[in-house]
């Protein structure tokens, strides 16, 4: 059964590694002209009250961007691409338990979303010693990898709900750019939630995004807008019910080709 495992698991990893260019040279790309527009043009004319430069504030909270994001993606998009050629009723014969198939797809994406995240930074560290003269430090490793390997098997739990409710590639697409996308953006990549008005930080607190991505620039810088206690039990709490709503997804959800 462990070979079966390791096998589904190896193909999600070639899956996403015969499209080098989407999985490396697209974030590279998009993480120059991010860092390039925000951190170097627009960084100079932003200050934060805890005194943390804007470019070393803006590395972190692409990093984690990049990792959830593309850890949705390739989860969701495998159970859609195999919807859509008839390979996803395999999953229904393999000798493999529900939790082993959610595993090994969610560990598939992880490590993609890991790739993209390092990807990130590599680019981020250059534009922060090119600026600032130094390189981007890690605070807190610990908690960085707790939140890297929270937020990328968070987000893979829920591309594989997504992708087993969704009808079609136009559902996945919806659901990318009117819930995932919002929530990331007002999820404090780009701004500082102490920098909002009292209101609106009332309003970005109701968004679980934030607690990943300020945990996760806890561990990288050692600051965070919210409490280090509250970004980890948000964080956990979540994992759990994506993981749950995976298994339901995946015990009721359709095998049958499209």
């Amino acid at each position: 059964m462990m070979v079966a495992f390791l096998t589904l698991l190896e193909r999600e990893c070639r899956r996403f590694m015969k499209v080098i260019v989407q999985t490396v040279v697209t974030p590279f790309v998009s993480s120059f002209l991010y860092l390039l527009v925000f951190g170097v043009s627009l960084g100079a004319a932003v200050e934060l009250k805890n005194g943390v430069p804007y470019l070393s504030f803006l590395v972190p909270g692409l990093m984690m961007m990049a990792l959830i994001n593309n850890s949705f993606q390739n989860s969701s998009s495998s159970i859609v691409s195999s919807k859509f050629s008839g390979d996803i009723e395999d999953l229904a014969v393999v000798p493999l338990t529900d939790n082993q198939i959610i595993w090994a797809l969610g560990l598939g994406a992880l490590l993609r979303g890991v790739l993209v995240a390092l990807v990130t930074l590599a680019v981020g560290e250059v534009f922060h010693d090119q600026q600032l003269g130094v390189w981007l430090p890690v605070a807190h490793p610990l908690y960085l990898l707790y939140f890297t390997l929270v937020g990328g098997l968070l987000f893979a739990f829920l591309g594989i709900s997504v992708a087993f409710w969704s009808k079609g590639f136009e559902h996945l697409s919806a659901f990318s750019s009117f819930v995932l996308l919002p929530l990331t953006y007002l999820g404090g990549v780009f701004i500082s939630v102490e920098s909002l008005s009292p209101f609106w930080q009332q309003v970005s607190r109701l968004n679980p995004l934030l607690y990943l991505i300020n945990g996760f620039r806890y561990g990288m810088l050692g600051v965070s807008d919210v409490e280090i206690t509250q970004s980890l039990l948000v964080s956990f709490l979540g994992l759990l019910v994506f993981y749950v709503m995976a298994r339901i997804s995946l015990s009721r959800g359709s095998f049958q080709r499209w």
